[in-house]
């Protein structure tokens, strides 16, 4: 294997998923004291991920199961799931008896694959040009990279003072957050004209 097609898969995928260290860690926060949380997050974050990955070599290999006028509607996922997080949020608002649920592996894998969405635009010129041996290191480095990805969240999402902090202001930061990441992904689209 080329180590120099090694770096650039691991430069790309850095680049297009830094943001998802910020999720992964409001994730974790959120399903914190849960049991299995972070196998559902992992998985959620594996199925994201490799349906992101199944459209950019599909479109790379010419069939477009997601025609790019859709793909800025992909940000009605997390804005959904956000909002719904919002709702349970104010609803067990003063109720320290109620605690947010653990994250679900559909919601982690709806947030990654809305949030990859842009991803997609990145990853296809870049495979449709690597062949298929240079595309099938790109997606093993990928998702290597996603246990990583996995690891940092769930490792910034435990210390102490971010702990404390996620702990204290982790339910209003989960909507906020992912209300933002639908918002954005709607209007960098364009989606309804914005």
């Amino acid at each position: 294997m080329n180590a120099g097609i090694i770096g650039q898969a691991a430069g790309l995928f850095a680049v297009t998923n830094i943001d998802d260290i910020v999720l992964l860690a409001l994730f974790f926060a959120q399903g914190a004291g849960h049991r299995h949380t972070t196998p559902r997050i992992v998985l959620g974050q594996y199925l994201g991920f490799s349906a992101i990955l199944a459209v950019a070599v599909a479109a790379a290999a010419g069939a477009t199961f997601l025609p790019e006028s859709v793909i800025p509607y992909l940000g009605l996922l997390p804005l959904a799931l956000g909002l719904k997080a919002a709702w349970q949020s104010w609803r067990s608002q003063g109720d320290d008896d109620v605690a947010p649920g653990a994250p679900t592996a559909t919601a982690v894998a709806a947030v990654t694959f809305a949030n990859g969405g842009d991803n997609i635009g990145v990853y296809v010129p870049v495979f449709a040009t690597s062949g298929v041996a240079g595309m099938s290191v790109y997606a093993a480095v990928f998702l290597v990279l996603v246990a990583v990805w996995c690891l940092a969240g769930r490792y910034v999402a435990t210390r102490p003072p971010v702990a404390r902090a996620l702990r204290r202001w982790g339910h209003l930061l989960l909507p906020v957050v992912l209300i933002g990441i639908g918002l954005l992904i709607l209007v960098e689209g364009g989606a309804f004209g914005l």
